[in-house]
C-alpha cells in the first residue's frame, strides 16, 4: 500500500520535535500492529528500518512474529537486515521457524541466511520448529539442508554445567509433538540415541513433563512407545539419575512400564541419585498395578522401607503384595565412612549411602554426577569394589574381555594402569581400576596443584617404554591418558583403544616419539596451551633446563637413533650436581687418553661454539687467580671448550676460600654462567664415532 499525496506531504516535513528514537518506537509499534500504511509513512519520514525495540527486536523480526508475509517482504525491500540479532542472538529466521511459515523461511533463505545458524542458547531454526511442532517447517528446512542431528551449541561455561547438547528430536519429544517426532525419525533420519550434555537421550526428554496434563501424558506415552519401536537405548538417565523406567513409573503409566520391561535390556533395579528404584517409586505413589507388574518381573523387594512406606500410605493391599514377594523391613545402619580420595570425596560418600544394585562385589552408578572422565568409548565412573575406591569402565562383554586381557598384561608394569578387579552382569563387563585423583591435563590446569616436571616426565617416559615393551604403540598420547594418584604417581592408560601392535613397524614407534615430544612441551609449559598448539617457542628461555629440554624435544621429534630407552637417560633428566660432575669427569677422561688431541679436535672444532669468548664471562679475579695458582704452573686458558672443561675441573679440584667466597657454590655458578655447555659437550662426544662412549653418564664417576 502506497501513502496518499497528503501523507507524502506530511512525511516530507516531519515534526521538528520527532526524533529518530521516536520514529523507531512508532515503527516497531506499527509493525506489531501489522499497520502497513503507518509503516510506509514512518519509513518515508526516515525511520530506521533496522532500529531496535526492547530486547533488541527489529521491525523485521516483529513482522515475522506477526506472521505477516506482505510486511516481511516490504521491510526486506526497504533494506531490513535478515541477519540482525535480538539480545538473545535470535534472528528473523529462527523466529520464522517458531511461527512455522515456510514462505517467510524461503524469503529469508534467498537473502543469504545460514540455515544452521543458531542463537546464543544454541537453538537453530530446525530446533525451534521442532520445539513448537511445526511439521511443515521441519520438512522444508530439512529439504534445504538443515542438519537434523545437530546438537545444541552452548558456551564453555554452560557446557561445564552440562547444559546444551540437545537435538531437534529431543525438543519435539520434550514438548510432546508426536507428529514432529515421527517426521524427524521416519522422514529425516534423526538419530534417536544421541545424548545431550546431561547424558539424556530423546526418550528421557519425552518423559520429562509427561505427567503434567492428560494430553501431555498421552503424547508422552505415544512418543515413548514409538521410540522404543525404533531402537532407543532404555538405559539413558536424566540429570537426577532417573531411568526411563523410573520416569514412566512417576507418570504412573503401566502401558509404558510394560513396554520398557518387554525390551529386556533395562535394569529393573536401577536407582536414581537418591537411591530410589522403580518399585520404590511405585510404592511411594501407592500404585498397586505398577508395583504388581514390577514385582512379577522380578524387581528386588529387599531394598528400602517398602513395607513401612505402604503402611504410611494406608495401603494394606499393597503391603500384602510386597510381603508375598518377600519384602522385609531392613533397618538402615550405615557406619560413618571417609574416603581416601580428596577430589571425589563427596561423590563417593553419596555412592556409599544410597542404594545401588550390587554387581558382584561392585557398587557403581552410571550417571553423570558419578562420571569422572569421558573417553571416545564411553565414560569412566566411580565405584566401590568390596569397599575399595575404584574407577569403573563399563563395556559390552566381548569388548570387555579384550580390554581385560590387555590390562592384565600391565600387571607387572610400574607406570601402566593395572586392573584391580572385574565383574560381569547382563552382557556387560565392569573393569575396576585403582582410583586416580586427576589426569595430567586436569592437574596442570589447576593453579593450586604443584608438580615436579622432571619427575613427572621420568614417569611418563617409563610408562611409554613399558607399553612398547609389551609390543604396543599407544598412537594417541594425550595428557588426559595419564592419571595421577594421591601419592603423585603417574600411570598411562588407553581407554580409547587406539593402541596398535608394533610388530616391527618403526613408524608406529616414531609416531609415539613425536607425540611424546609434544607432551614434553605441554608439561614444561604448564599446560597453558592445548597440546596441538604448544611449540618450542613457549619454553621459558631462562629455565635452567632450557637447552636440555629443547634438545630432548628435537631428539624425540626427529626419531633419534637412541630411541626411547636411550632418551630416557638424556641430560635433561640429570640433576644439576650430575651435570657438573659430568663436565668435570670429561676432562679427567680426556687427559688420560693416549690420543687426546683427536678428542680435543672433536670438542673444539665447532662451527658455532656456544661460548666462543668464555674467558670474558668468568669473574676477572677468579680467572686471574686460576691462571696463576699459588701452587702449580702458570697456565693461560684459551677460549676453547676443552680449556673451559679444564678450568672447571681445576677450580673445583683445587678450591680456595677466596674463590669460593667470590662465586659461591661452584655447581650453581658454572651451570648458570654456561647453561648450554652440558648438552653441547654431550652431543659433540655422542656424535663422534670414536668417542661416543664418553658421552654416557654411567661412564662418569657420578
Amino acid at each position: 500500500m502506497e501513502p496518499t499525496a497528503h501523507s507524502q506531504q506530511e512525511a516530507s516535513t516531519p515534526s521538528s520535535t520527532e526524533t529518530a528514537e521516536d520514529l523507531a518506537l512508532k515503527l516497531n509499534v506499527a509493525v506489531r500492529d501489522s499497520n502497513t500504511e503507518d509503516v510506509l509513512l514512518l519509513l518515508e519520514k526516515g525511520a530506521d528500518v533496522n532500529s531496535r525495540a526492547d530486547s533488541g527486536w527489529t521491525p523485521l523480526q516483529s513482522a515475522v512474529q506477526a506472521n505477516n508475509e506482505e510486511l516481511v517482504q516490504l521491510l526486506l525491500d526497504r533494506g531490513a537486515c535478515p541477519h540482525a540479532r535480538k539480545d538473545n542472538g535470535g534472528t528473523a529466521f529462527t523466529e520464522a521457524a517458531i511461527v512455522g511459515n515456510v514462505n517467510i523461511l524461503e524469503l529469508l533463505l534467498k537473502r543469504g541466511v545460514n540455515i544452521n545458524d543458531h542463537d546464543d542458547n544454541g537453538f537453530t531454526a530446525l530446533m525451534e520448529a521442532a520445539w513448537y511442532g511445526r511439521v511443515e517447517a521441519l520438512e522444508f528446512l530439512h529439504s534445504k539442508g538443515a542438519n537434523v542431528n545437530l546438537r545444541r551449541a552452548v558456551s564453555e561455561e554452560k557446557a561445564k554445567l552440562h547444559k546444551g547438547g540437545a537435538t531437534a528430536l529431543m525438543d519435539a519429544c520434550r514438548e510432546g509433538h508426536f507428529s514432529a517426532v515421527k517426521t524427524l525419525v521416519q522422514k529425516m533420519g534423526a538419530d534417536v540415541n544421541i545424548r545431550d550434555n546431561k547424558d539424556s537421550n530423546a526418550l528421557i526428554h519425552a518423559l520429562k513433563k509427561g505427567y503434567c496434563a492428560k494430553e501431555r501424558y498421552e503424547s508422552a506415552v505415544s512418543i515413548g512407545r514409538y521410540l522404543l519401536q525404533h531402537g532407543i537405548d532404555v538405559n539413558s538417565k536424566n540429570e537426577c539419575g532417573k531411568t526411563a523406567l523410573i520416569l514412566a513409573v512417576e507418570m504412573q503409566s503401566p502401558d509404558l512400564v510394560e513396554a520398557l520391561l518387554e525390551k529386556g535390556e533395562i535394569d529393573i533395579d536401577d536407582a536414581d541419585e537418591e537411591g530410589n528404584t522403580a518399585l520404590m517409586v511405585a510404592v511411594e505413589k501407592n500404585d498397586y498395578n505398577i508395583a504388581k507388574l514390577l514385582c512379577e518381573k522380578g524387581a528386588r523387594t529387599d531394598v528400602g522401607n517398602l513395607i513401612a512406606v505402604a503402611n504410611r500410605k494406608r495401603a494394606p493391599k499393597l503391603a500384602l503384595l510386597l510381603r508375598q514377594h518377600n519384602a522385609r523391613f531392613i533397618p538402615e545402619n550405615l557406619e560413618d565412612w571417609e574416603p581416601n580420595s580428596k577430589r571425589w570425596r563427596d561423590q563417593l560418600k553419596n555412592l556409599y549411602k544410597i542404594y545401588r544394585p550390587m554387581i558382584g562385589k561392585l557398587k557403581t552408578f552410571q550417571y553423570i554426577q558419578q562420571r569422572i572422565q569421558n573417553t571416545s568409548r564411553g565414560g569412566i565412573y566411580l565405584g566401590l569394589h568390596g569397599g575399595t575406591e575404584v574407577a569403573v569402565r563399563i563395556t559390552r562383554s566381548v569388548e570387555g574381555d579384550e580390554e581385560k586381557r590387555f590390562f592384565e598384561q600391565c600387571g607387572n608394569c610400574e607406570h601402566l594402569l593395572k586392573l584391580f578387579q572385574f565383574e560381569k552382569d547382563r552382557g556387560y563387563t565392569y573393569l575396576c581400576f585403582p582410583l586416580w585423583e586427576r589426569n595430567l591435563e586436569e592437574h596442570l590446569q589447576d593453579p593450586e596443584e604443584q608438580m615436579d616436571y622432571k619427575d613427572a616426565l621420568r614417569m611418563i617416559f617409563q610408562a611409554v617404554r613399558e607399553l612398547h615393551s609389551l609390543g604396543f604403540a599407544h598412537q594417541n598420547l594425550h595428557p588426559s591418558d595419564f592419571f595421577i594418584d594421591l601419592g603423585g604417581k603417574i600411570y598411562l592408560a588407553d581407554f580409547d583403544n587406539r593402541r596398535k601392535l608394533i610388530e616391527g613397524k618403526k613408524d608406529l614407534v616414531n609416531s609415539d616419539l613425536e607425540a611424546l615430544g609434544r607432551l614434553v612441551l605441554y608439561v614444561l609449559t604448564g599446560g597453558r596451551k592445548p597440546l596441538q598448539q604448544v611449540s618450542t617457542e613457549d619454553l621459558a628461555a631462562d629455565s635452567p633446563d632450557y637447552h636440555e629440554a629443547l634438545d630432548l624435544v628435537h631428539s624425540l621429534v626427529s626419531h633419534d637413533e637412541r630411541g626411547l630407552e636411550g632418551l630416557s637417560k638424556h641430560p635433561y633428566f640429570w640433576s644439576k650436581q650430575s651435570r657438573f660432575k659430568y663436565l668435570k669427569s670429561i676432562w679427567n677422561k680426556i687427559k688420560s687418553l693416549p690420543n687426546r688431541k683427536a678428542v680435543f679436535h672433536a670438542l673444539n672444532a665447532m662451527n658455532h661454539s656456544p661460548y666462543p669468548q668464555w674467558t670474558n664471562e668468568i669473574d676477572e679475579c677468579v680467572l686471574k687467580s686460576m691462571k696463576n695458582p699459588p701452587e702449580g704452573k702458570r697456565y693461560n686458558y684459551k677460549n676453547t671448550i676443552t680449556d673451559l672443561l679444564r678450568f672447571i675441573r681445576n677450580l673445583d679440584e683445587h678450591p680456595t676460600d677466596r674463590i669460593s667466597r667470590r662465586i659461591g657454590d661452584h655447581t650453581e655458578y658454572f651451570l648458570a654462567l654456561f647453561p648450554a655447555l652440558t648438552i653441547c659437550v654431550h652431543n659433540r662426544l655422542r656424535q663422534s664415532p670414536s668417542y661416543s662412549h664418553l658421552a654416557d653418564i654411567q661412564d662418569s664417576p657420578l
